[in-house]
């Protein structure tokens, strides 16, 4: 299975060690890991984010060597500059409206555009590719596998916090995210000619300038052969991330493999997953999904479980069941979300929590 090659992504906080804010690093933790990793490292939109990405990897294991060794890197530049890094959805207090926005053209054009919806917009992500050989069978998957998102969501949640508040979600990164145009779960394309024509319309009508200012939950990617999931907070754990990044690739490889047999997953309309979007945010893996087969609420965790029991037949293929079997610790010690809240609920100390993330982010890196 070749095909399914994967590429990581993801964006993490930087953190004054002393007060726990956010603190902008001006660039230099990027322009130090561009000497190590050329351009693996990257700066984002507020100047307290620092975003990491692999190169292509062939299979979970490479992706696994490539991510930990980015967060090495960048929590070892980051400490010798008097910073920490942190990997969560939303940092538990710190509020947007002192963050510096990075002097780029593109960052400068979009918060001229998008005004507040941009400059409030201090959330962190994990983004995951999957390789694909064609475009056409990319935008049938990507039609497919959108009824799956909510279920991985749910296990990603991991911004229960935001502007020193307990918002009452398990993410609410995505209700951040949500006042920007063209977010979300996508609509279903019956083509790629159909897709393309959607992007050519939005350009010609001034809308967008290109594709990458489509910023779904799922993508069929503008430049690269690949299926790109955009709908999880970022991890605070690499077993996170990896098991997130594995059940991405087996969904693909799996509805790959029905295609082959001339069958096909149901697609499910958009604003039926979005229910289930809702309540992935809300409550996490606590809560019930809907059953859209069946029409029956059915709780989060036992459909998680239907979806490992989907994948099933195509893991040991893709070499990457050490990863998928993380999903059941997940299950029963909780989702970043709920042990962020564990913390706090300790001492109603933000900076406990702080301090927790942190430390769970280089868990398992030897920095």
């Amino acid at each position: 299975m070749n095909k399914f090659t994967l590429g990581v992504e993801e964006e993490f906080m930087v953190i004054d060690p002393v007060t726990r804010e956010l603190i902008s690093h001006e660039q230099k933790i990027v322009e130090a890991a561009q000497r190590v990793h050329e351009d693996q490292v990257k700066a984002e939109m507020h100047q307290a984010v620092v975003e990491v990405g692999t190169h292509i990897c062939k299979n979970t294991a490479e992706a696994r060597t490539e991510v930990t060794k980015l967060r090495k890197t960048v929590a070892s530049l980051a400490g010798e500059l008097g910073f920490r890094i942190g990997a969560a959805g939303t940092h538990p207090f710190s509020q947007w409206e002192h963050q510096l926005i990075t002097d780029h053209p593109r960052y400068v054009e979009i918060v001229d555009e998008l005004q507040d919806a941009a400059r409030s917009n201090l959330i962190f992500g994990l983004h995951v590719h999957v390789g694909f050989q064609s475009r056409e069978m990319a935008i049938h998957i990507a039609n497919q596998v959108r009824y799956f998102l909510p279920h991985i969501y749910a296990l990603s949640t991991n911004s229960p916090f935001w502007e020193g508040r307990n918002t009452g979600y398990k993410s609410y990164r995505t209700k951040v995210f949500d006042k920007f145009p063209r977010t979300g779960i996508p609509d279903y394309f019956q083509s790629v000619e159909e897709y393309d024509n959607y992007i050519k319309l939005l350009v010609k009508t001034n809308c967008i300038d290109n594709a990458k200012k489509i910023w779904w939950d799922v993508r069929v990617h503008p430049f690269f052969e690949t299926i790109e999931f955009r709908i999880c907070d970022c991890p605070m754990l690499v077993d996170e991330t990896m098991a997130f990044t594995a059940l991405f690739q087996a969904l693909c490889a799996k509805l790959y493999k029905i295609r082959l047999q001339n069958m096909k997953f149901i697609t499910y309309n958009r604003a039926l997953i979005n229910e289930n979007k809702w309540r992935a945010a809300r409550y996490g893996i606590d809560g019930k999904l809907i059953d859209f087969g069946k029409e029956v609420e059915v709780n989060t965790r036992s459909l998680i479980l239907e979806l490992l029991d989907f994948v099933d037949d195509v893991v040991d293929e893709l070499g990457s069941r050490d990863e998928i079997n993380y999903v059941t610790h997940i299950l029963e010690h909780g989702t970043g979300a709920d042990r962020q809240l564990q913390v706090y609920q300790k001492n109603q100390n933000f900076m406990d929590v702080v301090d927790y993330i942190t430390s769970q982010t280089l868990k398992g890196v030897d920095v």
